[in-house]
């Protein structure tokens, strides 16, 4: 990849990240009626799935879609109006957050229910066929895989031999309990060997490592006409700390939904860790830290003429 391209891909990627902390600092100033789940830390996996979609591709999101719909749409104002509820929104502020689409840029289904997307998908992902159509690709967390929804569509996209990615964000949380204070780990690897369905782990938010790898697993599902099972390690920054009577000294919680207070833009806090976890800093591979700073500084400007 040219590091022009590159250098177009690291602007995207910080979009996405400064536009979520613009909605954080209206989110502290208790601005909106609704709630929003903010995905920071997500960046790098939204933009390689936009960048390999083609037209006539489908992706089904999440109640966490905020990185997406920022990353197929390339604009905040939309996003921003539809979660303060204005006809101006993206889709007219019918919607809010949870069940934000975009159909004109491919998403065409949200859910709010936990594990409900993965049906619905299977009934696209089957039109699709019928029509020879593109791939459909479809989003989860690692609490959605506690669904039978999850179990069944995944049969149904091979047995039906459905051209799908289906996409596992795994934060290793699930509200403020982390996997193993839950269930018992499930082995994503062994369970897509017990359906014949391919499995990819990819991890280390390298935005232009995921372009290249996605690109090949859309290409290996729909000339093989098969599901292929990738799961992502991302980890969704943010975090307060959990006071109760029986927690005098606090614990640690991991961000779910809300506004983060760990996390300031007026302190021009673009990149929150200084480690992979961070896509930010995954971008010092290809850029200088001032060169990142200045595509930063220019994005903020732009969003701000943006939102005005």
């Amino acid at each position: 990849m040219e590091q022009n391209e590159r250098k177009k891909i690291a602007k995207n990627v910080l979009y996405i990240r400064i536009s979520q902390m613009l909605i954080n600092e209206d989110y502290k100033e208790k601005k909106f009626k609704i709630p929003i789940h903010l995905a920071l830390g997500h960046e790098s996996i939204s933009i390689a799935v936009s960048k390999i979609m083609k037209e006539s591709d489908k992706l089904i999101l999440t109640h966490r879609n905020v990185a997406y719909n920022l990353a197929r749409s390339g604009k905040l104002k939309p996003i921003l109006d539809e979660y303060y509820l204005k006809s101006s929104g993206l889709m007219q502020g019918k919607t809010g957050s949870m069940n934000l689409t975009n159909p004109k840029e491919g998403i065409i289904y949200s859910s709010s229910i936990l594990g409900n997307n993965f049906a619905v998908a299977t009934g696209i992902s089957f039109a699709e066929k019928m029509k020879d159509g593109g791939i459909t690709i479809v989003l989860g967390g690692d609490g959605s895989l506690e669904e039978g929804t999850f179990h069944e569509s995944l049969l149904m996209f091979k047995s039906l031999d459905l051209s799908t990615l289906m996409i596992i964000e795994n934060n290793e949380w699930s509200m403020s309990t982390r996997i193993h204070e839950r269930r018992h780990p499930i082995n994503l690897e062994k369970f897509a060997e017990a359906y014949d369905i391919k499995f990819v782990r990819i991890s280390g938010n390298d935005p232009f490592d995921y372009i290249e790898k996605l690109e090949k697993l859309r290409d290996i599902s729909l000339k093989t006409k098969s599901p292929i099972l990738i799961e992502v390690m991302v980890n969704t920054l943010g975090d307060w700390i959990l006071k109760t009577p029986e927690i005098p000294d606090g614990k640690f919680v991991n961000y779910h939904a809300g506004p983060t207070p760990s996390i300031d833009l007026k302190k021009c806090q673009i990149k929150i860790k200084n480690n992979v976890d961070d896509p930010i800093f995954v971008l010092e591979k290809y850029f200088d830290e001032n060169e990142i700073s200045k595509i930063a500084e220019e994005t903020l400007r732009e969003l701000k003429e943006e939102i005005k």
